[in-house]
């Protein structure tokens, strides 16, 4: 086994959703130095950000926490004025963008993810996007992160002196059954994590996340620890 140092270094973007630690843990499955990268956006709660945390502390790396504020709002999840859409079904959620989405959010975090990986020597950015099973976001596509890939590579030393940080979406074409099947093999956490957009003590169980959660669990034919615990 090669030692730890030896091991090449990734960027994971946590969010401390269930998508996110899956790809924690498959991004050190596969055998790379895992730092991850949490971002304080201003997001309605701090349970999120919490349940990063415990994530990365399970999973053994670091986590480095970037705090961006902003002040335009344009979202449910960062403007409390603007309700939280709840008790919508599958079909409802792939009609149309929802108030929950965040204007250009994975286009900011991807570019704070690659900055820290070129200061780091990372030859990866990990992020758990997710095509299938999600809520309409536009930079969830498959589409935008090949497009971003252009964006690294043109756009950083290590792009143009060929050594481009790749973009990894290793859950892009999974749905929630597959991803949580997958980690459960990996041992991820699940416990501690959350998916909730509203907070509280316990998931609300109404929202667009909430619901895909346990739509996966149920398919998946396990329970959600994270509701036992």
């Amino acid at each position: 086994m090669p030692s730890k140092r030896r091991l090449p270094a990734a960027v994971v973007l946590l969010s401390g959703g269930l998508d996110s630690a899956t790809t924690l843990f498959i991004a050190r499955a596969r055998g790379f130095r895992c730092h991850a990268l949490l971002v304080d956006y201003g997001q309605r709660h701090r349970r999120e950000l919490e349940a990063a945390r415990r994530v990365a502390r399970a999973a053994g790396c670091p986590a480095q926490v970037v705090r961006l504020r902003l002040p335009w709002g344009g979202s449910a999840l960062t403007d409390r004025r603007v309700a939280v859409p709840l008790g919508r079904s599958t079909a409802q959620m792939a009609r149309g963008i929802p108030a929950t989405y965040v204007p250009a959010r994975n286009t900011l975090f991807l570019s704070l993810a690659l900055g820290y990986a070129e200061t780091l020597g990372a030859t990866r950015v990990f992020i758990g996007a997710n095509f299938l099973d999600y809520s309409g976001y536009p930079d969830c596509r498959p589409a935008f992160y090949r497009a971003f890939t252009a964006v690294a590579r043109q756009g950083t030393r290590t792009g143009v002196e060929g050594r481009a940080i790749r973009i990894e979406t290793p859950l892009i074409r999974l749905t929630k059954t597959q991803i949580i099947r997958r980690g459960f093999r990996l041992g991820v956490p699940y416990a501690l994590t959350w998916s909730c957009y509203l907070g509280g003590r316990r998931p609300c169980g109404r929202c667009d996340s909430c619901r895909l959660r346990a739509k996966g669990f149920r398919e998946a034919g396990v329970a959600d620890p994270a509701l036992a615990a």
